[in-house]
């Protein structure tokens, strides 16, 4: 089964790759760009990871996105999606043959996972849901080995995938806290002794707990914090502080997402799974795949805080759905197993076409499509004008365009952005007069990004600098020559890299820059 999903991820994603929408989505560029960065950039080193986004995907894409035609075209990045959509197929097949034996179950869950339009186009980009889906399913898996052995072996595997999952999406942390509680529950229907699950459950949790502090403790060093719960957004959304229409947007985006075919087996899956477990105990780690049901709470918090809504959020609970429907048809008896998993494809192949040009997620995927082309008016003035000298641009907010402009051959070193810590912090409180030749700033999307802001609050944050070119909401700056000092950024060919072992200092001008915490989220 998982060579098949592999197969047919390779042929979706030549498919969306002639039409272009493979690196269409504005996200999709800025992870290129961030597992870039951490060894391609004026400071490269860990730091790079940054602290919004967690860093399992950008860690192994790091090597990969380091050979030029795979960082423009996306290549390394859709191979991992692809991959990571086999691996949730064959764990998937494997927790419903072990705790079942019948694999026709797994296979059906797959198939709702490759045919619906949304989740195949995703899994055809660069995006970091494909790896969310291969290791929350091969948790599921781990972890009901671990539950079927009554705790007594397979905790490292178990362990371990957890905390690959921990470390792609945050979507994962409900998720696996779930599936700890689960756990637990799932031993106690196995008859261990409350104690004894109690504590094996506890020393599962250690994984996942060690995860989560080093990721606090990176993040409290990159960015002063020990965690970023916002200021990467504007709190735009109606549902701020409603609770009720928050969990509203959710449910509404799942079943755009997916329809019926989707949402309603799974309910009923719900409680077939429930009765199989109340007459038969050794299928206790079924409900272990409730779990994934988990993913529905940071979507739900996110809009409640007044994130901006993303339908792309409702797609690990399809998923979910897609898995929980796989096991409760695994439930039943091989005659109505066989005439349920043909209802149900039969029902999702009715309801939506694989290849759909007006799935909601391309739809979304090309909501900045009209700044993109925008956005030709200021590449080409850097087409004919640039002189290989750095440019200030905030990777907050325009890490898409950094990947845009690798057509005019510039890599993330030729951008000071807000991982080079100091100087960015410097360049930024003090204006960029000095450190670099060329400004970029977004002036519309977020309410503006953090230079757009710092201009706004002192008017001559830009001072030595013209405006020379504007689209798709994108202002270039450049340095009027009587300006332009000699103590500017040096420019690639002569470029220096200083340590990233603070404490350092570096002469940039009349400036001494001594380490300072900044914000280093992207």
């Amino acid at each position: 089964m998982a060579s098949a999903v592999f197969v047919f991820g390779v042929w979706a994603a030549a498919f969306y790759g002639r039409l272009g929408l493979a690196l269409a989505h504005y996200d999709a560029r800025a992870h290129l760009v961030v597992a870039r960065r951490i060894l391609d950039s004026l400071t490269p080193g860990w730091q790079q990871i940054g602290a919004v986004w967690l860093p399992l995907p950008h860690v192994l894409n790091m090597l990969p996105v380091q050979v030029d035609a795979w960082y423009r075209s996306g290549a390394s990045a859709i191979g991992l999606s692809i991959v990571s959509m086999a691996l949730a197929a064959w764990a998937l097949t494997s927790f419903t043959r072990q705790t079942t034996g019948s694999t026709l179950a797994g296979a059906l869950g797959a198939a709702l996972l490759m045919l619906n339009p949304n989740l195949l186009y995703l899994q055809s980009t660069p995006m970091t849901e494909p790896l969310l889906f291969g290791t929350c399913v091969l948790s599921v898996l781990c972890v009901s080995r671990w539950v079927r052995t009554r705790g007594e072996s397979g905790m490292r595997a178990a362990g371990w995938s957890i905390i690959a999952a921990c470390l792609t999406r945050y979507e994962a942390w409900p998720i696996c806290a779930a599936l700890l509680g689960l756990a637990f529950v799932a031993l106690l229907i196995e008859r261990v002794p409350v104690t004894r699950a109690l504590r094996s459950t506890a020393r599962l949790a250690v994984y996942p707990l060690v995860a989560l502090v080093l990721f606090t403790l990176n993040s409290r060093w990159t960015t002063g914090t020990w965690f970023v719960p916002a200021g990467f957004y504007v709190p735009e959304n109606e549902a701020l502080g409603q609770a009720s229409l928050a969990f509203e947007q959710v449910r509404e985006s799942v079943y755009k997402l997916s329809g019926t075919a989707w949402v309603w087996p799974a309910y009923v899956s719900v409680a077939l799974i429930a009765i199989a477990v109340a007459r038969n105990r050794t299928r206790a780690p079924l409900i272990l795949v409730f779990a994934l049901a988990g993913a529905a709470i940071l979507p739900w918090y996110a809009y409640y805080q007044g994130h901006p809504l993303r339908i792309r959020y409702g797609l690990p609970l399809v998923a979910a759905c897609s898995a929980i429907t796989a096991a409760g048809v695994a439930t039943l008896a091989r005659p109505l197993r066989v005439t349920a998993a043909a209802a149900v494809f039969a029902w999702t192949t009715m309801q939506a076409a694989p290849f759909d040009a007006r799935a909601p997620m391309i739809a979304e995927s090309q909501r900045d499509a009209a700044n993109r082309i925008g956005r030709q008016a200021v590449t080409e003035y850097l087409r004919a004008h640039w002189d290989r000298t750095t440019i200030m641009m905030s990777m907050g907010s325009l890490a898409h365009y950094m990947h845009d402009l690798t057509a005019l051959g510039m890599n993330v070193q030729d951008f000071l952005q807000e991982g080079n810590e100091q100087l960015w912090v410097h360049a930024a409180s003090r204006g960029p007069r000095g450190f670099v030749n060329w400004v970029v700033i977004e002036e519309r999307a977020e309410g503006g990004d953090v230079l757009f802001q710092a201009a706004a609050r002192d008017p001559h944050f830009l001072d030595g600098f013209e405006r020379v070119a504007e689209g798709g909401g994108v202002a270039l700056y450049r340095a009027t020559e009587t300006s332009t000092p000699n103590s500017q950024l040096p420019n690639r060919a002569d470029r220096t890299i200083p340590s990233n072992d603070p404490p350092w200092e570096l002469e940039v001008g009349s400036w001494e820059l001594l380490p300072v915490r900044t914000s280093n989220a992207w």
